[in-house]
């Protein structure tokens, strides 16, 4: 799925803050679960951060917590993953998935790398 419209790659050194967004091309974003996904080099594809579309609640993956938000804005159908004091280790493919809220929780959201539309990546490269 294409629906979702993402920007462009980061390249950032240790401690950076890059901001990336995610356009949602006509989705309602009050229907849905928002997530944000990251692959890491030679890793499987697992959820970071993922927001209830129900009552706003957050998990958080581990290595993130505290680090990383997801601003969003409804009138522009656009959501954003503002990320913190990037390590080495933050380097990899991420990607924003929505998933209607009347499906599944935001937490087996990112439990099970589900969602019904996602973005087509963005590479995040940090490095000194």
């Amino acid at each position: 799925q294409l629906s979702l419209v993402q920007s462009g790659g980061e390249l950032v050194q240790p401690g950076g803050s890059p901001r990336l967004s995610c356009q949602t091309a006509g989705l309602t974003l009050e229907y849905y679960h928002i997530g944000w996904f990251r692959q890491s080099p030679g890793k499987e594809r697992e959820g970071i951060v993922c927001i209830s579309g129900i009552d706003g609640a957050i998990w958080y993956e581990d290595s993130v917590k505290g680090r990383f938000t997801i601003p969003k804005d409804d009138a522009a159908k656009t959501v954003y993953l503002e990320m913190n004091s990037l390590n080495l280790e933050d380097t990899g493919l991420y990607y924003c998935a929505l998933s209607f809220r009347g499906i599944r929780t935001h937490q087996e959201m990112c439990a099970t790398v589900s969602a019904d539309y996602w973005g087509q990546g963005t590479q995040v490269t940090v490095s000194p």
